[in-house]
């Protein structure tokens, strides 16, 4: 089996491997850093962190900041 077969699907594209890589190395990345960092459309971005969501490699936290909504990524130790 070669080394690429062996990477975890969760990973098999560059958004969510970009998302990941900057959770790893950072506390935390809130939607719209990571959306100018990767240059991706919202719905783009919303698909991949829900897919890594669901795999419980990243938690979602979302609050208000004043009156406008604020979605932070943090990597759980799964992906640690």
């Amino acid at each position: 089996m070669s080394l690429i077969n062996k990477l975890n699907k969760a990973f098999d594209h560059r958004i969510r491997l970009g998302i990941m890589s900057v959770l790893v190395v950072n506390d935390h990345a809130d939607f719209k850093e990571l959306k100018e960092l990767l240059d991706v459309t919202d719905g783009n971005l919303a698909s991949h962190a829900k897919a890594l969501e669901k795999e419980e490699y990243i938690r979602v936290e979302k609050s208000f900041i004043g009156r406008k909504p604020n979605t932070k990524y943090i990597a759980t130790d799964v992906a640690n």
